[in-house]
């Protein structure tokens, strides 16, 4: 059976990311696609946004820690991305959210690439 990722994280994100953890304890990511944030991967305290039954869980990121960062989006944009690896990275700057980067002076930003036709029919079967 094929394992895809959908979703990965830089190095310098996961360490960011382990920071706020031991700031907030348990985090979660959900891509934005809001008009204000753009599509901005927006970090929250675990529970405190509240997920639908319209909502995709795209996989954990792996920042190092024993458990996974769940990453979800909604099924209206996932319908758009389905077909993307999604990697979530920082860079300097605020963003204009309540994502709880915000104060650090960095914002969290989605890179993304094309799956492969091999990755995308694996996609497909999940």
């Amino acid at each position: 059976m094929n394992h895809l990722n959908r979703v990965a994280i830089t190095d310098v994100a996961a360490e960011l990311v382990r920071r706020l953890v031991g700031l907030h304890g348990p985090v979660m990511f959900h891509q934005s696609g809001g008009c204000c944030d753009g599509s901005s991967p927006m970090c929250y305290p675990e529970g405190d946004f509240r997920l639908g039954g319209q909502d995709v869980h795209l996989g954990d990121l792996d920042v190092g820690l024993a458990d996974g960062v769940p990453m979800w989006m909604s099924a209206s944009q996932f319908a758009y991305w389905k077909h993307t690896h999604l990697t979530v990275d920082v860079v300097p700057g605020r963003g204009a959210g309540f994502s709880l980067e915000a104060p650090e002076g960095v914002r969290f930003l989605i890179r993304s690439r094309l799956f492969t036709d091999e990755e995308y029919a694996a996609a497909e079967q999940l």
